[in-house]
This record gives C-alpha cells, structure tokens and sequence, in this order.
C-alpha cells in the first residue's frame, strides 16, 4: 500500500500517488493493446471467411476457457503475489500476439487454406480466455493495495475512466493501423505495446497476498460464489448487466455494418468500434466530477433501457453519423452502469476476498460480452443482420423492465 497521505480527497487524489501512476499508465496500455487486437480480429476474421458466424465463434473461443478457469483464477489470485502474477499475464499474452504476428504473415497465408487459419486464430484468441480469466481480476485486486482506502471510490473511478480511453484509442487505432499499416504490422505494433506494459508492472511493489491461510481451491471458490449471491447489490448489477449485454451487444457484427450496410472504410470502422466508449468516457469523467447522490439503483435500471435502444437506432440506421451517434449514446448509457458497478464491487468487497469476488464478477462481464458475440453471429447467420441487432436491442429493454419487478432491493440501492 502506497505511504502517501490519505487525507486528500479529490477526485485526482490517487493520480498524485508515484506507484498507482505505473498501474494506471499499464493498465492504460494493456487495454489499448488488447482492444486493438479485439479490433484487427473482427476484421481479419470477416475477411478471411466472409461469414458473419465465424465473428460468433471468435467471441465462443474466448469465453469458455475465460469461464472455465474464471474461479480458480479468483482462488489462486487471493492466494499469491499478485505482481507476479501480472506479469506471468503481460508475458502470456505478448506470446499469443505473436502467434498472431506469425498467423497474419504472406508466408502463412500462401501455405494455408483461409479456414485453417481462422481455426488457428481462434485457438490463440481461446489462449488469451485463459490470460483475461486472471488479468482481469487481478487489476480490479490490486487497486486497494495501490490506494489508501479513503480514495478508493475514486480509483475506482479513474481506472473505469482510463479502461474506457484505451479503449477508445485501442479500437480507433486499431481501425487506422489497418488501413495505414495492414493487419500484419498492426500486430506488430501491438507487441511493442504489451512489451512497454511489461516494463512499467515491473516498477510496481510486490503484493502479498491477503490469506495467510491455505484452503481447498472448491471451500475458497465458494466462499467467494457465496459473498457475490448473498450481496444483492452486487449480485443484482452484475446480472442486469450479464443479460442486458448478453442481447444488446452490437459490436460483434460492426464489421458486417462497416463492409456491408455502411459501406466505409477501416478508418470509419475504428471509429464505430470507438463510438460507445467515447460516449462512455464522456459520462464516467463526468460522473467522476459530479458523482450520483442518490437512487443509483433505479438509474442504472433507466441506463440499461436507454442503452437497448440506442441499439436498436443503430440498427436500423444507413447513416454513417447517425450510427456513431445512437453508439455513442449507447456508450453514455453503459458508463453510468460502469461507474454504478464498479463502485459497488470496491466498497462492498472484504480485501481478504477481492480476487474471488472480482472473478465472479468477471465471469458475469467476459460470459456476456463474448457469449453475446456468439450470440449476435448466430442471430445474424439465422434472422439477418439487421433484425438480430434490433432483437437484441428489444430484449435488453424487456431485460430491464423485467429486473426492475423483479429485483427490488437493486432498484431501491444507494450508497
């Protein structure tokens, strides 16, 4: 834990702590580098196969291992050095990227069928399901250990903010490196990125770890399954926000919008994949200077129904501006439940329990994400392009209404 002073409490306060600047600048980078390739592969993807179920399948091949190792990920990250276990993360990840180097190379694509290929591609991306399965968790961890606890609503807030920038600039600059330098040399760039990353977790102190105790992996995972289900706020928010994604997540099928509706450039498509988290980062930095002050819950509930239909706008949308701008409201909706969620997971989670509860969490997050990719390419490949996107929409919507009956204690939250 950082020594500096916890008795200043303005919202930059964290920012002026030496070691949480080297979390914050890495993680930053992390995501920028991870929301490129998460770019590149939809795009790669498309292209290699013309099919809109193979997006689908990019989004299956990272969920299940994400899924899979998600709880004993939590076990293990509560009990180890968790600088460590980021950089084992940063390490794994940078080989998978190369993988990916070597995958988008003329020497690969003239000895390989296209198929072969995308199968491989998934392999890699299910690869990095296994690394996000711990990554993910351990940031959300570590930031207590970073921060003095009087400052940890706000740095919780500024990680949500600076995750959000990177992805902006991950997804943007993905587009234009496509464009400007190819998907091979984009991969290229990538590895620099998660290189520097590396470097700058390696300034952090090491981080012991909380338990000092050793337990069975399956009475450790429980009892952070247990905390998660018996905290209604926690396990509410986390839930609305599974289904709500899991039906309304558009951004699976951007490529299709891109090459085949709107007709633009992957300059244009880096900025559609940029478009929900610059509405995103809009809102959180404004939420940060001017927090909630009450009835967090039923605004969540009201952000989660504004969120389907700017969906459903996009998707019904021929306009390149007026799809940018229903995504960009989009992402104002999702960063008021950003900022909702993940205040309640800082302030509502004991230190000694934080990695298991963080890979709860995560399992909630990566599952709708990736399964609503899957998903999405399934409803494509089944109703159309259009239609899936409009149904998910309406069923995010009708995933709201039906929570805010069903889930009192979350519609009546405040903290």
């Amino acid at each position: 834990m950082s020594k500096t002073s916890s008795t200043d409490l303005s919202p930059y306060a964290p920012l002026k702590l030496r070691e949480f600047q080297f979390f914050i600048a890495g993680r930053f980078i992390y995501i920028m580098a991870i929301r490129m390739v998460g770019a590149v592969i939809g795009w790669w993807m498309y292209k290699l196969t013309g099919s809109k179920l193979a997006l689908g399948f990019v989004g299956l091949s990272e969920v299940i291992p994400a899924l899979s190792f998600a709880l004993y990920a939590g076990h293990k990250i509560d009990l180890g050095e968790r600088k460590r276990m980021l950089l084992i993360c940063v390490g794994a990840y940078a080989i998978c990227c190369v993988s990916l180097l070597y995958l988008s190379s003329k020497m690969v694509a003239n000895q390989y069928h296209h198929y072969t290929i995308a199968g491989l591609i998934c392999v890699t991306i299910a690869l990095t399901g296994v690394i996000r399965a711990f990554s993910g968790p351990i940031f959300s961890a570590m930031i207590s250990q970073v921060v003095p606890r009087p400052m940890l609503a706000n740095a919780a807030a500024i990680s949500s903010a600076g995750w959000l920038v990177a992805s902006i600039f991950g997804h943007a600059i993905g587009g234009f490196c496509i464009a400007w330098l190819g998907i091979h040399y984009t991969f290229s760039v990538v590895i620099i990125l998660v290189v520097f990353t590396f470097f700058l977790f390696s300034k952090l102190y090491p981080k012991p770890p909380f338990l000092k105790e050793s337990k069975s992996a399956w009475k450790s995972v429980k009892e952070g399954i247990v905390y998660v289900y018996k905290t209604k706020e926690l396990f509410g928010a986390a839930t609305l926000d599974l289904f709500a994604v899991l039906f309304g997540g558009a951004v699976a099928l951007l490529p299709v919008f891109a090459m085949d509706i709107l007709h633009i450039s992957p300059i244009g498509f880096g900025w559609l994949n940029a478009a929900t988290d610059i509405g995103s980062i809009l809102m959180v930095s404004f939420l940060t200077l001017k927090p909630l002050k009450g009835k967090q819950g039923t605004i969540l509930f009201f952000a989660v129904a504004g969120y389907g239909l700017c969906i459903i706008i996009f998707a019904l949308s021929k306009v390149f501006w007026l799809s940018f701008f229903a995504l960009l409201l989009s992402g104002c909706m999702d960063g008021v439940s950003v900022i909702i969620r993940n205040t309640i997971l800082q302030l509502k989670t004991p230190d000694e329990l934080r990695g298991r509860v963080a890979s709860v969490n995560s399992m909630f997050i990566n599952s709708s994400n990736e399964l609503g990719q899957f998903e999405s390419g399934v409803a494509a490949k089944l109703i159309g392009t259009v239609p899936a996107v409009v149904f998910g929409g309406c069923m995010t919507i009708a995933v709201a209404i039906t929570t805010w009956f069903k889930a009192p204690a979350l519609r009546k939250m405040e903290y």
